[in-house]
C-alpha cells in the first residue's frame, strides 16, 4: 500500500508542519516514508506545498505527479494542484478560503479548517483541523500516533499551544463525512 499525498497553502499556514506530522507518524508505525517540501520565494504569504509519501514498501523517488490526497488550503493552491490527484482521490479543501472548486476530477469534501481553527481561539490551529479531517478521512496513521507526534513537537513551556493543538485535531477529525477506520482519541 503506497498513499501519495499533496498538502499546499500559503506560506504560514502550517503546510510543512503537518506533512512533517504526517510522515512523522507514519515513521512511528515502521512505514517507509518521504517528505519534500517547496517554498514560494516570498515564504510567509507565499506558496507552499510538500508532498509525503507513505509506503509498506521502499520509495523510489519523493515526487509526486498524481497524488491520492490533496489537502488544499486555498483557492491558489486548489487551481495548480486540482489535475495532479488520481480520479478516485480525495481533495480536502479549506472551505474557508478556496472559493470555486467545481472543477476537480475527483471527490471534494469541503472542510473549514481555518472558520473551525478560530472558534477555537486561533486560526493557526487551522492545519491541524486539516489533519484531524485527514486522519479521519484516511485512516491512513493512527490519531494516537498524530498525538503522540503533536506531543512531541510543541514545546513542554507552552502547554495552551499543545491544549489547542489536540482540540482542534479532535474538531477536524469530527467535520469528515463517511470517515475510514479511525480509532477515537
Amino acid at each position: 500500500m503506497t498513499n501519495k499525498i499533496i498538502i499546499a497553502g500559503y506560506g504560514g499556514q502550517g503546510v510543512m508542519l503537518l506533512g512533517k506530522i504526517i510522515a512523522e507518524a507514519a515513521m512511528l508505525e515502521k512505514k517507509f516514508v518521504t517528505w519534500l517540501p517547496a517554498y514560494g520565494a516570498e515564504v510567509r504569504g507565499g506558496t507552499a506545498n510538500c508532498m509525503v509519501i507513505v509506503s509498506d514498501e521502499e520509495i523510489g523517488s519523493p515526487l509526486i505527479t498524481e497524488a491520492d490526497t490533496l489537502i488544499i488550503f486555498n483557492e491558489p493552491s486548489f487551481v495548480r494542484f486540482k489535475n495532479q490527484v488520481k480520479a478516485k482521490g480525495i481533495i480536502l479543501v479549506n472551505g474557508s478560503l478556496a472559493g470555486d472548486t467545481s472543477q476537480a476530477k475527483a471527490a471534494i469534501e469541503k472542510i473549514p479548517f481555518t472558520d473551525t481553527a478560530f472558534k477555537l481561539g486561533s486560526i493557526k490551529v487551522a492545519n491541524m483541523v486539516a489533519l484531524g479531517a485527514f486522519v479521519a478521512k484516511t485512516g491512513l496513521v493512527r490519531d494516537k500516533t498524530v498525538l503522540e507526534v503533536i506531543e512531541a513537537t510543541v514545546p513542554k513551556d507552552k502547554p495552551e499551544l499543545l491544549r489547542q493543538n489536540i482540540a482542534a485535531l479532535k474538531e477536524g477529525m469530527g467535520l469528515v463525512k463517511q470517515p475510514g477506520k479511525i480509532e477515537v482519541l
